[in-house]
């Protein structure tokens, strides 16, 4: 039996502190890798001969070969461990992303995208899951919303280094675009083997944990494993058959979309507002929206943890981006944009730090595996979606990105209205929608 003296904050304050900061580093790495084509547009477009349309393509087929390896590569994690996984997982996209910096033509530039889909899938949804393993329901939103500071923080950093890189980096004849890439993909090749010697895999391996601590994690994430279990398909594979699971991948979806469609083209909104900013200048300009975003996420996630409350704290948000994103299309003030784009990140962040508590109210640790795999490469086929169809529709209207602000707001309030359908009642173990599952 667990101990009833276990002091459960201090427990979960210890998960935090020896899991999340080094898993935030390896998001950073992940979104700095997977985001920085928006600032190499900036000089790449030229030299390759890339057009607003293409370059949505290019941008987005990452995500086409993301969604056909998300689920296999969940389920080997599952089988192998998360160890030996993010490992290879996060050598591969590093020399993917070293090797971009080589590339000398639009269809070589496209097939490395593709790669890096298939070399990454499976990082972001294996990382969930793995906090499904050492995080009962309780505490999961502010877990989540934690590690996703990751995402912000990269393109808080990503901006600045990457235009330094651009405007400062020209070694051996070779463009600072080029150098980019090159730079930012070797340190994912480093973190790879530190994973491999220092990645936990489950709780009970767990040092840092005392005896009685270790043994009430345990037992409250077998405790949630079991209230799910009796109305959860025992097959894994039976997943695909739960009509949650796909509503869930569509919230999602529409978040994604938001997220891409308005980050990936964020540097070259912000140069058409304005001809006298420099590279440098687009690359720190760029960061602000994203300390609102990181400040307003953990919030809300701490506030939807402390409250039990999730439904209105998922959905609610994203609201916000709706009227920022409209709001883009009303004026060209540098200022006043700014401020409208901001709000639509903090609108877009609060969503996906509360979002993922909603799979792990219904699936249970084998489930887990495939639906939150599911969810997360179904819906970022968005990652697709966004960049393209803003790059189509401002090629369509003459270089304006008034129709693609309409297109990405309308996706923003449709992510809102899929949340809120899905009702105050619960599935497995839980009475309402709000509540975690074995509190």
């Amino acid at each position: 039996m667990a101990s009833t003296t276990v002091n459960v904050e201090k427990t979960i304050s210890k998960l935090r502190w020896h899991l999340l900061p080094y898993l935030m580093l390896l998001y950073i790495m992940a979104m700095i890798d997977r985001v920085n084509i928006g600032f190499a547009a900036l000089q790449m477009n030229q030299e390759l001969g890339i057009t607003p349309s293409m370059f949505g393509f290019i941008a987005g087929i990452f995500f086409i070969a993301y969604f056909f390896f998300e689920v296999p590569s969940n389920v080997i994690m599952h089988r192998v461990g998360a160890r030996k996984w993010i490992t290879r997982i996060l050598i591969s996209w590093g020399l993917v992303t070293v090797f971009t910096g080589f590339v000398h033509t639009s269809t070589q530039f496209a097939i490395l995208r593709v790669l890096l889909g298939v070399a990454e899938a499976g990082f972001y949804p294996c990382i969930i899951l793995y906090l499904t393993f050492w995080f009962p329901g309780k505490y999961f939103a502010s877990a989540v919303s934690i590690f996703m500071c990751g995402m912000a923080l990269a393109n808080i950093i990503t901006g600045p280094i990457s235009t330094w890189i651009m405007d400062n980096v020209m070694w051996l004849d070779l463009a600072g675009w080029r150098w980019l890439f090159i730079i930012e993909g070797a340190p994912a090749v480093l973190l790879g083997f530190i994973t491999y010697f220092t990645m936990i895999d489950r709780p009970d391996q767990a040092k840092f944990l005392d005896k009685d601590e270790k043994e009430w994690l345990l037992a409250e994430l077998q405790k949630e494993h079991e209230a799910k279990l009796a109305q959860v398909p025992a097959n894994k594979w039976e997943v695909f058959k739960m009509g949650k699971v796909w509503h869930l991948s569509f919230c999602y979806l529409c978040y994604v979309i938001a997220l891409y469609g308005l980050g990936l083209w964020m540097p070259q909104i912000i140069k058409g507002l304005s001809k006298a900013l420099s590279i440098t200048n687009i690359g720190l300009i760029s960061t602000i929206p994203y300390f609102f975003a990181v400040v307003a996420m953990v919030l809300c996630a701490r506030h939807s943890d402390n409250t039990g409350e999730r439904r209105y704290h998922g959905s609610l948000p994203i609201a916000l981006s709706f009227f920022g994103l409209i709001g883009l299309t009303m004026t060209n003030d540098l200022y006043i944009s700014m401020a409208l784009i901001c709000l639509s990140q903090m609108g877009i962040y609060c969503f996906v730090g509360t979002f993922w508590v909603f799979p792990n109210m219904y699936l249970t640790e084998a489930t887990a595996a495939v639906g939150i795999a599911i969810i997360n490469s179904t819906a970022n086929l968005g990652g697709f979606i966004g960049p393209y169809v803003v790059g189509f529709l401002k090629d369509m209207s003459g270089g304006s990105t008034t129709l693609s602000m309409y297109f990405l707001a309308s996706f923003a309030i449709m992510g809102t209205l899929s949340v809120l359908a899905l009702g105050k009642k619960s599935e497995p173990g839980v009475t309402d929608a709000s509540t975690p599952v074995a509190k």
